[in-house]
């Protein structure tokens, strides 16, 4: 009985042992589609990548990236996303709107969808009314604290009355962030002056117009916009106008200042979602998606200083300088 009961024994744990061995040695595929090159995309992509590796999911040792890039373009953008179907990788990892939306329609529901850097999810109709998800996808929200936002350029700029958006008329990430300033602008004596435009080559004339009319401008998280913001701070520093960014990266390229978002930690975030699906933890289904509350104010000085501006005592003791951040790289 003795001996019936050790063999009994051993087979359970020989059992447990592989069981284990199998979790341990199990190999994930994602594809990562990220809309445009600039700052805050590929901090979330450095983000999800951390996320993941924290759960115990790591590049080159049990997981595989197939990483591909839009260029803002909405037709590449398409072609990556069916692309991903085709190879029957195990999770899509979609950073920004219009390729999410993208990655979400190849999917079909058959591949699970994590997406990052989307404004609206409910806008894009990533998830519902009530932030429920839909599908076979959820995320992260880059929501952008408005308010916060419009505190910081009155704080700085007293005398403004008007603030310039230049945004694409395609990206619904950017129809929802300028619904959301024309909202509040008036509580702040701001009124809010608009111009979209299609591609990268409207941006001047649209831009000549745009500074023409306003005091500031504030720059969106609008992916067409942010890859070429270098353009956009040539003109407007010739005209004398102040750009704020929405993240750091903005401000690192010359923004004066932003109240915005830590785009590593977003993708950080998205990343453990993303963990939690592929291990089977949860689905896609039982993740509502989730935002990042808390701003952070990043200055550059010598932008404001270029343009004469100075940042209230109140508000030095908790900004980040940029320029120091860098120093220190």
């Amino acid at each position: 009985m003795k001996k019936l009961i050790c063999v009994v024994a051993a087979l359970v744990l020989l059992l447990s042992l592989s069981l284990t061995a199998a979790a341990e040695s199990e190999q994930y595929t994602i594809g990562i589609a990220q809309f445009a090159e600039h700052g805050s995309l590929d901090n979330c992509r450095e983000g999800f990548l951390m996320g993941l590796a924290e759960a115990g999911i790591v590049e080159g040792e049990n997981l595989t990236i197939d990483y591909q890039n839009a260029q803002a373009d909405m037709g590449i953008a398409n072609q990556i996303a069916q692309q991903f179907v085709s190879n029957n990788v195990d999770l899509m990892c979609a950073i920004a709107t219009p390729v999410a939306q993208a990655c979400y329609n190849a999917a079909d529901g058959n591949i699970p969808t994590i997406y990052t850097a989307v404004t609206d999810p409910v806008a894009a109709m990533l998830a519902g009314e009530d932030g429920s998800p839909v599908g076979n996808a959820t995320g992260t929200s880059d929501k952008l604290p408005v308010e916060n936002q419009l505190k910081a350029i009155r704080a700085i700029m007293p005398e403004a009355k008007k603030i310039g958006i230049l945004y694409t008329t395609s990206e619904v990430n950017s129809e929802s962030a300028i619904a959301e300033y024309q909202a509040l602008a008036p509580e702040y004596g701001f009124e809010i002056v608009t111009s979209g435009i299609s591609t990268t080559s409207d941006i001047p004339m649209a831009l000549d117009s745009l500074l023409s009319q306003v005091d500031v401008m504030t720059n969106l998280t609008d992916n067409t916009v942010v890859s070429a913001l270098s353009l956009v701070l040539d003109k407007a520093n010739a005209a004398s106008i102040p750009v704020f960014g929405s993240e750091i990266e903005q401000v690192k390229l010359g923004c004066v200042a932003s109240e915005g978002l830590d785009y590593i930690a977003l993708g950080k975030q998205t990343g453990a979602m993303a963990a939690k699906v592929l291990k089977g933890e949860a689905t896609c289904q039982d993740l509502p998606y989730e935002v990042i509350s808390e701003s952070s104010l990043y200055v550059n000085y010598e932008a404001m200083e270029a343009l004469g501006l100075t940042l209230p005592e109140d508000m030095a003791a908790r900004a980040i300088d940029v320029n120091a951040e860098a120093a220190a790289e």
